[in-house]
């Protein structure tokens, strides 16, 4: 996961706005403006609870199995005093589902719920519900090796206090970070004293530190906004509205995001290290779950630690978030490799998230299980593609046979059949489905005033969606009213009804993600986009490892080309602290830039600057024009230019519009 990643996931900073909008009110609304769950959507998840079996106490066992210590109470406070994690707030997930959560998601929002010091094996412990992931702690022969420090300083600093509170007070030899998402890394600052820093041993796959900090950088703030949807970030907590992602409870919020760079680096499989006295075998797997990841097997306790190839919900092989999509066929392949390396080894299955699997015919099945799920997946999105099938259709179609949909560890919590269709559909096809209809449309506010108009207007459209929407067709009302926001945003009827569509699918999705995406997007046409966008001061551990070029990168994503079009720019760069000089110039309304031992004779002004410095200009915590007079900024040539030239890049918009044009 990228710098921008662990700002998804780690440091916006987002709040409840109150109801200033004049949408209306429905006298069965909350105090958030969500609606009841009609008689339709009560319907349905009756029928949920009918045909899944929830009482299935099964994974209960397990995941309450080996509990040494439970906190009566987790809210772990960042530097500023806000909720960092704040596991007390799921307190009300108990008891049957209410009509406004599919019981499918409120059973597993229960299982996420667990949380404390757990014993995996002989010298293996977790601490779960501290954060998104697990930390898991492995004795050494003179202290600990830790894998996947949490998402934060915050988070970590408090599982790892919780744990020395119980296990006794040993010191960190080893960290093993599994792969390049924030959730398994960020939080390794909290998790060890400076003193433990001192010789420690870092173990990572290969591709690690480039994926951790520059995975999206370039989409980052598209991204970042769009993961606010996907993980209910300005979502109460509450039965109408977030109540898991699937993966866990959420992502934590604030405190410092780090990284350390690895001493060792796992880039094949088969590959042994020993480890304070821990012998450990490792299968390399990149491009499964992540860009960079690895799974591992500990022979003495014969314990297969799955990292996040596999989990105890289907996976996303496209995240809603924006991401490049995931090979599902490899991935599968690498779940294969695994039981074919340890299948008849393992004895525990742990992971980066969620609860262990004890048994080795257990442990075979699961594995088996995820690897068929992501298998037909990709299999049968491509035999109907081959059949002229487009991804809307085949993702309609396609349905996991009942020996994969009736294990609660394949349901879509967190990925679904119906996206990851898509995707596959995606990694071999592109946006396309070759329907000439499809190559060049309207975009939606042009396309929705010709749909209202086609219907005969804003009143007849909206007449004939609510009597959609009274027979619960919330799909087909989801997609029409859309035009007519698209056409007229100030329609606040359009809103209202849209708003309520959206809740009812919000309640009834099985995906934590899902859920959170249609009850965001009724959230903000009831109360508008987020106040707020992203606090970049957190995430300056992971933005100092950020390669100089890729923020040239950014910069050239952020060039406004009409303001480009006549200018023919030249600067010279040279970052003082790391002895990098780079030239920048702009040419047919494109920045190119280029490392270079000495600087460009054609440039009009050349600077110099620390990087650090630097980094603070792009990221918006410093501007141009109170530097152009501090003596931390050394220009020759013309200021005047310097300045033209940066007027040149657009601020970029954390908070711009999704549900509304």
């Amino acid at each position: 996961m990228s710098v921008w990643r662990a700002l998804c996931c780690a440091v916006i900073v987002l709040g409840l706005q109150a109801c200033d909008s004049k949408v209306p009110v429905s006298a069965d609304s909350d105090e958030h403006g969500f609606t009841a769950p009609t008689k339709i959507t009560e319907d349905i998840q009756l029928r949920n609870t009918v045909e899944l079996p929830l009482a299935d106490q099964s994974d209960f066992k397990q995941a309450d199995r080996g509990l040494i210590a439970k906190a009566e109470s987790l809210t772990i406070l960042s530097a500023d005093g806000q909720p960092a994690w704040n596991q007390d707030a799921y307190r009300f997930i108990e008891g049957d589902a209410p009509a406004s959560v599919n019981p499918s998601l409120w059973r597993q929002a229960k299982l996420n719920g667990k949380h404390g010091l757990y014993k995996v094996a002989d010298g293996i412990h977790q601490l779960r519900g501290f954060d998104l992931a697990n930390l898991t702690l492995i004795d050494s022969d003179n202290g600990w090796i830790i894998v996947d420090p949490l998402t934060t300083a915050d988070t970590a600093r408090a599982a790892m206090a919780f744990a020395r509170q119980h296990l006794g007070d040993k010191p960190v030899k080893a960290v093993i970070f599994t792969h390049s998402h924030v959730d398994h890394f960020g939080g390794v600052e909290g998790a060890l004293t400076e003193q433990e820093r001192i010789n420690l041993q870092v173990i990572a796959p290969a591709g690690f530190m480039e994926e951790a900090v520059s995975e999206n950088i370039m989409a980052g703030i598209a991204m970042q906004r769009r993961a606010t949807f996907m993980y209910g970030r300005n979502l109460p907590v509450s039965a109408r509205g977030h109540v898991d992602t699937g993966l866990g409870k959420e992502p934590a919020k604030g405190g410092n995001v780090s990284i350390l760079e690895p001493t060792d680096i796992i880039d094949e499989t088969g590959q042994k290290l020993t480890v304070d006295g821990v012998d450990i075998e490792f299968q390399f797997t990149p491009g499964s779950e992540a860009p960079a990841e690895f799974t591992f097997y500990l022979p003495k306790q014969k314990a297969f630690c799955g990292a996040e190839l596999v989990s105890r919900n289907m996976h996303n092989v496209y995240t809603l978030r924006g991401a490049k999509v995931r090979n599902a066929l490899g991935w599968s392949g690498f779940i294969d490799e695994a039981i074919d390396l340890y299948g008849d080894k393992a004895d525990v299955y742990f992971a980066s998230h969620h609860w262990p699997i004890w048994g080795q015919n257990e442990i075979v099945d699961f594995l088996k299980q995820q690897r068929d799920t992501y298998k037909f997946i990709h299999d049968q999105t491509l035999r109907m593609a081959n059949k002229g099938f487009t991804p809307l259709e085949i993702a309609e179609k396609v349905e996991l046979p009942e020996s994969l949909q009736s294990n609660f560890s394949n349901r879509g919590y967190y990925g679904t059949v119906s996206h990851n269709v898509k995707a596959v559909y995606q990694w071999y096809f592109g946006w396309y489905d070759a329907n000439p209809a499809n190559l060049n449309p309207h975009p939606p506010t042009q396309a929705g005033e010709r749909y209202v108009e086609f219907m005969g207007g804003a009143d007849a459209l909206l007449e004939k969606a609510q009597q959609s929407f009274d027979q619960g067709d919330y799909r087909w009302v989801a997609e029409v009213v859309n035009h007519l926001v698209f056409a007229d945003a100030d329609n606040v009827d359009a809103r209202a009804l849209l708003a309520n569509t959206y809740d009812q699918l919000g309640y009834q999705a099985e995906s934590g993600p899902w859920r959170d995406v249609y009850l965001t997007a009724a959230y903000e046409l009831r109360h508008g986009a987020p106040e707020f966008g992203v606090d970049l001061s957190d995430a300056v551990g992971l933005i100092n490892e950020v390669p100089t070029y890729m923020f040239f990168d950014s910069m050239a994503a952020s060039l406004n080309a009409t303001k480009a079009e006549d200018e023919n720019y030249v600067v010279n760069i040279h970052m003082t602290d790391s002895d990098e000089q780079f030239v920048l110039w702009v040419e047919n309304s494109v920045l190119h830039h280029k490392l270079q031992e000495q600087a460009a004779s054609n440039a009009s002004v050349s600077i110099k600057i620390t990087r650090e410095l630097f980094v603070g200009l792009i990221t918006g915590q410093v501007k141009i024009t109170d530097l152009v007079s501090s003596p931390e900024l050394s220009i020759s040539g013309s200021k005047l230019d310097l300045l033209g030239f940066f007027s040149l890049f657009e601020p970029k918009v954390a908070n711009f519009n999704i549900v509304v044009p």
